[in-house]
């Protein structure tokens, strides 16, 4: 990794310390199958393990910027470190490989560093703003680009339920089977995004998004050629990333496709 900022390393080596003991946590929640109760305690001592380990790799090797968590009130001016210690918790809580660990580093609303971590699959993707998007490999990185795929037809994009509109995301479901392929619903908005960036998702709907679940994504997306809009916004044609930041209605493609997908939600 010697072409990527010495910040960027660093925070890629906290959350590879961080996530040794999630992957193990992870091997013996699928052992614990069987036993719900067992399971759903064993899911929430993990959490509390990945939390207190993933915060103080971050402070220790970044010890003057704050980290924020997932649920902490994310501050609106200033430097800090915003993480998703587990995105797709419901997916480790089930054994589902499908969570990842996210971090991005922030400057007020803007995203400088992102790095998004499935350790179950050991998939690394990482970004820094203006110097592309990537994949970890073996010998050499894999620069990500967004899908080239230009009509909805044959397109396939991941729409995030939201369990407290049932109606919402019922309708975002059957519009948007209308006109692509078909929709995939992964329960984890931050890998959603890297495989964007990464082509092999064609777009993302995600409403009612926390910030710390879609920060990094977001930069992952924008460095892979990608477009990122609000669900909500009337004028698609440009991008308004603070907007999408604090609302959390998100909307992630190609640029092709963006005016196209945001034609279903309307």
């Amino acid at each position: 990794m010697a072409y990527i900022s010495p910040m960027l390393t660093n925070i890629v080596t906290a959350v590879k310390k961080a996530s040794i003991n999630l992957n193990r946590d992870f091997s013996e929640i699928e052992r614990l199958q069987n036993s719900v109760k067992g399971s759903l305690d064993f899911t929430r001592i993990a959490f509390d393990k990945v939390q207190k380990n993933l915060k103080g790799e971050l402070a220790k090797i970044m010890p003057t910027i704050p980290v924020v968590l997932a649920n902490d009130k994310v501050p609106q001016n200033g430097m800090f470190l915003l993480v998703s210690c587990i995105e797709g918790l419901a997916n480790f809580a089930h054994g589902n490989p499908e969570f990842a660990m996210s971090a991005a580093l922030m400057d007020s609303q803007i995203v400088l560093a992102g790095v998004i971590y499935n350790p179950a699959r050991d998939e690394l993707f990482f970004a820094e703003k203006g110097k592309g998007a990537f994949k970890e490999g073996f010998r050499s990185h894999e620069r990500l680009r967004v899908s080239a795929r230009a009509e909805l037809e044959g397109a396939l994009i991941a729409v995030k339920s939201v369990a407290q509109d049932v109606e919402l995301s019922a309708k975002i479901v059957n519009n948007t089977l209308k006109f692509c392929h078909d929709v995939r619903a992964s329960g984890a908005v931050a890998l959603d995004l890297a495989y964007v960036a990464a082509g092999k998702l064609d777009g993302v709907i995600a409403p009612a998004t926390m910030q710390a679940s879609m920060a990094a994504g977001i930069l992952l997306v924008k460095e892979a050629g990608g477009m990122i809009l609000d669900m909500e916004q009337e004028d698609t044609r440009t991008e308004d990333l603070p907007k999408v930041l604090n609302s959390g209605n998100l909307m992630a493609s190609s640029f092709n496709l963006s005016q196209k997908i945001a034609k279903i939600l309307k």
